[in-house]
């Protein structure tokens, strides 16, 4: 069952009805999303996905969107997946800043040479368009606001870095062979399944699990710093305009965020009233490497490529999120 709040038929009609889709990492917390939207829009649709970061239960997660387990580095089963599919959406990959300066290897195994797989089957099969899922942590620390796709890359983590490949390899394979590719960044996308049982969760989730157990929420570094926080029904829409786009996106980086910035002490605040529990105030702990500190997205040229604009503002969007994980859901 979906928890999304979004109509994706009054947003996207008939437009993937009876179109066959590949969703990479499709068992994940942005993939199922984007998968069951897909569903509802009544698209033929496979997710990919070994699992690493999925829920309970995927397969029902899912359902009906058929669950293929394995690896974008198993390239016989990628190419398998890939055939008779009009379009391919990359969310698979290791997330994680932190978790990427300890295990940079790993990083760069399953985000790049795990993403040339998947354009290398795509290339085979015929695909259409390629929809991969990039990341405003390309921008690095650089204290110019809003951040704006022409700004020279900086990444200041091995996760960044990969990201910024993952880009790279999209625009070569437009350029080259034809492919025609788009890379989505996502600014600190949160919703409903994103995990919290892990030391690299991401902040709302950890701040969600803390709360709702009673614990006070760790903020690392002095909590100024602020994000785009997304809720994720913008990145499914991105995803799909990007699909119906009727011109070729030729491997474009393109911003995807709701164009606003909370700083995490903000965060931390409304996610305490929201749970009625304005008295665990944050427990302040070193910022950690790689983090940076501020980031506010530019959408002009998702309105202007992709017709983008966000469907979910903050505010709802966090009651939603905080409202799922408080029914049990961590």
């Amino acid at each position: 069952m979906s928890e999304s709040v979004t109509d994706w038929r009054g947003l996207h009609s008939l437009a993937f009805n009876g179109v066959s889709v590949l969703v990479t990492g499709g068992a994940g917390f942005i993939g199922s999303h984007l998968a069951l939207a897909l569903v509802e829009l009544g698209a033929d649709v496979t997710a990919l996905d070994d699992l690493s970061n999925a829920g309970p239960n995927p397969e029902k997660t899912i359902a009906p969107a058929k669950l293929v387990v394995g690896s974008i580095l198993d390239q016989d089963l990628l190419a398998q997946c890939v055939s008779g599919r009009r379009f391919v959406f990359h969310q698979a990959a290791l997330g994680s800043v932190p978790k990427s300066v300890e295990r940079p290897r790993e990083f760069d195994l399953v985000n790049v040479t795990g993403t040339l797989n998947v354009l290398e089957a795509c290339r085979a099969a015929g695909v259409e368009r390629v929809m991969f899922a990039a990341s405003s942590s390309v921008y690095g620390d650089s204290q110019i606001l809003p951040k704006i796709e022409t700004m020279p890359p900086a990444p200041r983590s091995p996760y960044a870095a990969t990201k910024g490949a993952g880009e790279g390899l999209m625009a070569a394979y437009a350029a080259s062979y034809g492919l025609d590719t788009v890379s989505l960044r996502y600014f600190n996308i949160f919703g409903p399944r994103q995990r919290a049982d892990s030391a690299y969760a991401a902040v709302i989730a950890a701040f969600a699990k803390s709360l709702l157990g009673g614990q006070r929420p760790v903020i690392f570094g002095d909590g100024s710093q602020s994000r785009d926080f997304t809720y994720v029904d913008n990145a499914v829409h991105a995803n799909l305009l990007a699909a119906r786009s009727h011109e070729r996106l030729n491997g474009a980086a393109i911003n995807i965020a709701c164009g606003q910035r909370t700083t995490v002490n903000e965060l931390a605040r409304l996610m305490a009233q929201e749970v009625q529990r304005p008295d665990l105030t944050p427990i302040y702990k070193p910022a950690r490497a790689g983090d940076v500190p501020h980031s506010l997205a530019d959408l002009t040229l998702a309105g202007e490529r992709l017709g983008y604009g966000p469907i979910v503002q903050f505010a709802p969007g966090l009651v939603n999120t905080v409202r799922w994980y408080t029914q049990g859901q961590l």
